[in-house]
């Protein structure tokens, strides 16, 4: 298997995030507090104890919301705050079914630029400006979603052989070098921080 993503680091959690846009987004929305792999695996084992190979956004809205949040509090939990997150993957299901008929894929289909696309996915429930980059970065660098414009409405992240986010991992070394930059990043706000 030969897949493009490789953020879970377990085979069967990529392949799903490879062919599910929804589980690609829970994912993205899951991506907080937690490392990046835990974040990226969670759909895979969310789809699995609702019994189902993909994830179906009209299904997860509907599902009852304790029910939902006792399905990601099951150990191992699917994020550190299982219940919280799970109230927020419900409202990102419950947009994407009431605005996009439940279909994620909906929200680029049809964008004429990279700064509409970003406009869209900056309106989802979880999505702030930089979680919108990073995702747009993402669907453009690994995922063939290039609408005109998209590195630039991706800002930063959006460059070609940067090392910044989710959307520049390939493997274990891409992520080590993305662990890196992140360290300095934390380093440098210390130092600034201590120096202020």
């Amino acid at each position: 298997m030969n897949a493009r993503l490789r953020l879970a680091q377990q085979p069967e959690a990529d392949a799903l995030l490879e062919r599910d846009p929804l589980a690609l987004m829970i994912g993205m929305l899951l991506d907080q507090q937690v490392p990046m792999e835990w974040a990226f695996s969670g759909p895979y084992t969310i789809a699995r104890r609702l019994g189902g190979d993909d994830l179906d956004a009209q299904e997860i809205a509907a599902h009852d919301p304790e029910g939902f949040a006792a399905l990601l509090s099951e150990k191992p939990a699917v994020h550190r705050y299982p219940g919280s997150m799970a109230g927020r993957v419900q409202q990102l299901c419950r947009y994407l079914a009431e605005h996009y008929g439940g279909d994620p894929t909906a929200l680029w289909r049809d964008v004429s630029s990279g700064q509409e696309l970003l406009g869209r996915l900056n309106e989802l429930p979880g999505f702030g400006k930089q979680k919108a980059q990073i995702f747009l970065a993402l669907l453009g660098k690994r995922m063939g979603v290039r609408p005109e414009g998209w590195r630039e409405a991706a800002g930063a992240y959006g460059e070609e052989g940067a090392y910044r986010s989710v959307a520049d991992i390939t493997g274990p070394e891409s992520l080590d070098k993305v662990r890196a930059h992140k360290q300095e990043l934390k380093r440098q706000a210390k130092r600034t921080k201590g120096g202020a």
